[in-house]
């Protein structure tokens, strides 16, 4: 099985796949700039499944690649944690592991809730914090239990967006690590939470929550 990016793989992990081989490394830090090698096209060629997403620029490339021998599929890049369930349970389904899908969706609903309610306990002053957060990085705002007040991208900022994002004084920024403009809202007073959505290299989709949670807290004792 092929995939893409670390993201897909690790989607494929979770439904239940054994052997996962990755054609951007996980060192590019906007994998859509990445330009599939020769060697990469002949990867796909005699996969078995190939996974990516419509928004990579070299979708077309693969799909070509892959001809008539491997199945195509398509997968919703989106960490929203009702959307990365039925994700899994799909792709599951498509593989033959069910079985395997659930244990995760099951482990991943255990790990998602203790997240959040540690997220909840640290809110300061007990207070539900308001957040600006990218169009990619919702996710991790909803899984804190804040309020989104306002989002921005995946274009720059605009002189306008600045001013009318800046004038609802939220607590934090969300911004997309991927997809790095530099501080979102300077002079807001609002302080930045940098979102990781791709895996490493271990293809551990339950780290990406972790790891958000963790910058989560760093950024709200540091307030």
């Amino acid at each position: 099985m092929v995939a893409t990016t670390t993201w897909e793989g690790a989607f494929a992990k979770a439904a239940g796949a054994e052997d996962v081989k990755v054609l951007v490394p996980h060192s590019v830090g906007h994998a859509p700039d990445y330009d599939p090698k020769p060697s990469d096209l002949t990867t796909v060629a005699s996969a078995d499944f190939v996974l990516y997403a419509p928004f990579e620029p070299y979708a077309e490339k693969i799909k070509e690649a892959a001809g008539s021998k491997a199945k195509l599929i398509e997968v919703g890049l989106d960490n929203d944690a009702a959307k990365v369930r039925a994700e899994v349970k799909r792709l599951a389904g498509l593989f033959g592991t069910e079985g395997a899908g659930a244990t995760w969706n099951e482990e991943f609903d255990t790990e998602y809730a203790r997240l959040g309610k540690d997220l909840k306990a640290g809110w300061p002053g007990g207070k539900r914090p308001t957040v600006v957060s990218q169009v990619f990085t919702t996710w991790a705002a909803k899984m804190a239990g804040a309020d989104t007040v306002g989002t921005y991208g995946p274009e720059a900022v605009s002189p306008k967006q600045l001013a009318d994002l800046s004038a609802k004084k939220p607590d934090l920024v969300l911004g997309n690590a991927h997809m790095s403009s530099g501080e979102v809202l300077p002079g807001s007073g609002a302080r930045q939470v940098d979102i990781v959505n791709y895996p490493d290299g271990d293809l551990d989709l339950l780290k990406v929550y972790r790891d958000a949670a963790a910058e989560w807290k760093k950024a709200v004792d540091a307030s």
